[in-house]
């Protein structure tokens, strides 16, 4: 019985340091300019602030992620993304789920407040996070995500909220509109 005790309170012990080098590396991140591979990050700091016309964003569809960082809370995160006709698409899937609610945060945050910035390959671009409700015309988008990740996506994951999909359009466009 001693040493079934004994190794209960050495597990204890090891859980105890693991988790709290999790929490500590988690709380460190997000003072730190962007988001590593694991853990949200804070406000992308470095980079180049593009400016000139609307690039095509066709490009994003040869990289795995792009940093995506709300500017309301500030903080960044790695995010999956990919481009149709030269725009921009980022999405959260789960969002029916009770992890997801849980878990994800940043869908309802950006629906809230949509203004953004995305840095890619160490240039920052100013966006605004429009909410795709209806998946409509997106068939071409949400193949080239089950192909690009081997996603689940589909138009009727959209419609049912299962998938939150946002185009991530220029700033200008939503201000102009006020």
């Amino acid at each position: 019985m001693g040493f079934l005790r004994k190794i209960g309170i050495l597990l204890g012990w090891l859980l105890l340091i693991v988790s709290t080098a999790v929490v500590t590396a988690a709380v460190k991140q997000r003072s730190q300019d962007g988001p590593n591979r694991v853990f949200a990050g804070g406000p992308l700091i470095s980079g180049d602030l593009y400016e000139g016309l609307e690039p095509d964003w066709s490009f994003v569809n040869n990289i795995d992620t792009i940093e995506l960082q709300l500017l309301d809370p500030e903080e960044s995160r790695r995010i999956w993304t990919a481009s149709i006709d030269g725009k921009l698409y980022v999405w959260s899937g789960y969002m029916n789920s009770t992890v997801g609610k849980i878990w994800k945060s940043w869908p309802a945050q950006a629906e809230r407040d949509g203004r953004a910035i995305v840095r890619v390959a160490g240039v920052r671009y100013e966006r605004q996070l429009i909410r795709i409700e209806k998946g409509d015309g997106l068939e071409s988008l949400t193949s080239l995500m089950q192909e690009k990740y081997g996603s689940s996506a589909s138009p009727a994951s959209i419609d049912a909220g299962d998938l939150w999909m946002f185009v991530a359009g220029p700033r200008s466009v939503k201000e102009s509109a006020k």
